[in-house]
């Protein structure tokens, strides 16, 4: 296998795994906040929407599909 075959395998995986599930929510460690004396620990929520899973399914589908042209 070739790397744009390995490349398009899992953008067509990650795409249907984000249709799958309408989107995917995760949170990453936010900056810490000292108020007062106290230590405050944050969080910082991302959202991956559906339309940017369908984008990587048929960016993966064309990868597969489209043979590039040799001169």
């Amino acid at each position: 296998m070739n790397t744009k075959t390995i490349v398009a395998v899992l953008l067509v995986t990650l795409g249907i795994v984000v249709l799958a599930y309408s989107g995917i929510t995760f949170t990453t460690p936010g900056k810490p906040v000292e108020f007062l004396g106290v230590h405050i620990e944050t969080t910082v929520n991302h959202f991956i929407p559906p339309v940017a899973g369908a984008l990587a399914l048929v960016g993966g589908i064309v990868l597969l599909v489209v043979n590039p042209k040799r001169a």
